[in-house]
């Protein structure tokens, strides 16, 4: 282990007026930046809402009918099927893609499934370069634009038109685009709760306490810091006690409120995204549904609605160019040690810490092998909480995007509710998720639970959704006619939309936030990469499962049974697999070993640096 020199500089009182100003510059420049951050949220979670879950799979969809044909023969076009007969006995519609003949719907699904998987293997490319300050943004706009580009493209692509197949190539670049700015936007997170007035007091305290306690103690100039003790001393950010230093109760008690209070920080920062990005979300939902309903629902009013998402989306993402952080402007040294820790700027080696040697195909290669090495059985030994807690990951993120296209499903084959209803049912759950993802942390600061505690409580109200919907077995086993209870009646949907709503943003946001207390310091990019693919790798699996229940039943509300148990499953791993004070330890401890190797196979000196490689 490697010796590390500590300067211990005391404030006299001529510093203090100077510290105070420097405190304004940095709240300002903190405001600055976590704006920089909601409006990027509030920009591309609009196509989300609006286009990915809605308008995108129904374009699609009719793109390929007002190009396919009616089975048997395949010789009368899909569009000249009479509307009453489409409504009696709906034909099969199938179009020719190459030498290839499919379902008009399943085109849609074919066309998700390859904007997901080429989204993971993006993800997993550019992970490493998000975690790099000078690019972070760079990746961030660039993926931005893209998507905004290839949604608003939709104005121009009639469904007429001989290059219409060019739909699914601009689908797939608006999907894997806002996937990827979504990971470069998350790597902002850690930094930006770290960065926030209370955390910095909270920290400052913690300090305080720890110097009283260590009066009696005569420093000497080197000193070895055993595995797991942070370097950030050298560059007075967040440090742990040194190796032959006693810990005393005061001081575990500072640290212990530090990291509370970090966790609401991160908590709030999330929840604030979550909200306003399903009001994003809501608003352009709001605009459009007039022309929409004007046009009918026609091709032209789903490319309409697509396009407006991706202007809404460019519009927006402008306050995040101005204000978010990139290169310098990220903050140095102090701001790479806040995102991820004071060891990435103290281990740095010098080919490293210099622009000119980071190259990107040196950063995809490399990503890839750390994926691997991330995967590897030893190294997820090290960091089982994590690991633990991407398992519950896949299963709840699975669960609860199957509870959505069910639900709408069996709202229009069970309950026979109209088009317009699954509009209303689109506000309401988007409307909800705002409150609940506002009101849940407040809920949990007067009761005082940990992030992981309202997560938990979350999936266990969320499972009583499917729950309720079995119960509407129980009045046709014991012979009762009733329209209310169960899910037998349309109106109770639109309270389980507000229900789900109200739970469903809180759940993304805690969530994000329990995981980024899990993650390795300096890393956090990479590890918000892996948790969307676990997300993404996922999403096939739930409707897949309700397809097979539907077909072999008829009747799509047995899928209720299925959905409670990928609701339940997750809990006891949660509950007693995930240790979050554990997982924290561990992943400092990682970031630790992990730059002691690379130290020692480069040997090389440690120097600071303005930068750090992730």
């Amino acid at each position: 282990m490697a010796n590390v020199r500590l300067h211990h500089q005391p404030q006299d009182s001529a510093s203090l007026e100077g510290a105070s100003v420097a405190r304004n510059h940095e709240d300002l420049s903190q405001r600055k930046k976590l704006w920089g951050w909601l409006s990027y949220a509030f920009a591309s979670e609009v196509f989300a809402v609006c286009s990915l879950t809605l308008f995108l799979p129904i374009c699609l969809e009719q793109f390929a009918r007002d190009n396919g044909y009616l089975l048997p023969d395949r010789t009368v076009p899909c569009a000249s099927a009479s509307p009453l007969a489409a409504a009696l006995d709906p034909p099969r519609c199938v179009v020719k893609i190459g030498w290839l003949w499919m379902d008009s719907a399943s085109f849609s699904l074919y066309v998700y499934s390859a904007s997901v998987a080429i989204q993971a293997l993006t993800v997993i490319s550019l992970g490493g370069v998000a975690d790099h300050p000078p690019h972070r943004k760079k990746l961030l706009l660039s993926f931005a634009w893209l998507g905004a580009g290839s949604a608003a493209l939709f104005f121009i692509l009639p469904s007429t038109s001989p290059l219409w197949t060019l739909s699914a190539v601009l689908a797939i670049l608006a999907n894997v685009s806002f996937g990827t700015s979504i990971v470069a936007l998350n790597a902002y997170l850690p930094g930006l709760a770290r960065g926030t007035a209370e955390v910095r007091q909270a920290w400052e305290e913690a300090e305080k306490v720890r110097e009283e306690s260590q009066n009696d103690y005569n420093p000497i100039e080197e000193t070895e810091l055993l595995e797991g003790d942070s370097l950030a001393g050298a560059i007075d950010v967040e440090r742990e006690p040194l190796a032959h230093t006693t810990v005393s109760p005061q001081y575990k008690t500072a640290l212990e409120n530090y990291h509370r209070t970090l966790a609401r920080a991160t908590s709030h920062i999330s929840s604030l995204g979550i909200a306003l990005g399903y009001a994003s979300g809501i608003a352009l939902l709001l605009i459009i549904l007039v022309p929409v309903t004007l046009l009918k629902s026609s091709t032209f009013a789903l490319r309409l609605a697509i396009g407006m998402s991706g202007v809404w989306w460019a519009v927006f993402t402008v306050p995040a160019a101005l204000w978010l952080p990139g290169g310098n402007a990220l903050g140095g040294a102090d701001e790479g040690a806040r995102a991820g820790g004071a060891t990435a700027q103290l281990t740095s080696l010098p080919s490293q810490q210099k622009d000119g040697g980071w190259s990107m195909s040196t950063e995809i290669l490399g990503a890839w092998k750390r994926l691997g090495q991330m995967l590897h059985p030893t190294e997820m030994k090290k960091l089982n909480n994590t690991f633990w807690f991407l398992l519950a990951w896949f299963l709840l993120s699975d669960g609860f995007t199957t509870i959505t296209s069910t639900a709408v499903l069996f709202a229009k084959t069970t309950l026979h509710m109209p088009a317009s209803s699954l509009v209303l049912i689109g506000v309401l759950v988007p409307s909800a998720g705002i409150l609940g993802s506002l009101l849940w942390p407040r809920l949990q600061r007067r009761l005082a639970w940990t992030n992981l505690h309202a997560l938990v409580l979350l999936v266990v109200m969320a499972a009583l959704i499917p729950l309720y919907g079995c119960l509407g077995f129980l009045w046709g086993v014991i012979g009762w006619k009733v329209r209310f209870g169960g899910l037998t009646s349309p109106e109770e949907m639109f309270v389980i939309a507000i229900y789900f709503g109200s739970l469903y943003g809180a759940f993304q946001s805690y969530a994000r936030t329990v995981f980024a207390e899990l993650i390795p310091p300096g890393e956090e990019a990479r590890w918000y990469g892996l948790y969307s693919i676990t997300d993404k790798s996922s999403s096939f699996i739930g409707p897949l499962v309700v397809g097979i229940i539907a077909d072999a039943t008829g009747n799509i509300r047995f899928a209720f049974f299925f959905l409670v148990f990928m609701l339940l499953i997750p809990i006891p791993v949660l509950t007693m697999k995930v240790d979050v004070d554990q997982g924290r330890e561990d992943a400092r401890i990682y970031v630790l070993q992990r730059q002691d190797r690379e130290v020692d196979d480069e040997s090389a000196p440690l120097v600071g640096s303005s930068e750090y490689n992730s």
